[in-house]
């Protein structure tokens, strides 16, 4: 397993635990997984050209 995947994997599963389901973090909106969302997408972006 490479950096890249272990780290896709640890991304992915913040941003499922960011999304504003439970009680304690209705009231957060949708910014913990919209920031998460954003390093998830850059990451995906920069394993399909080879950098990580």
């Amino acid at each position: 397993m490479s950096i890249g995947t272990i780290l896709l994997v640890i991304l992915v599963l913040l941003l499922i635990g960011a999304l504003p389901r439970w009680s304690h973090s209705a009231n957060w909106g949708y910014y913990p997984s919209g920031g998460v969302g954003l390093i998830l997408l850059i990451v995906i972006v920069m394993l399909l050209m080879g950098r990580i």
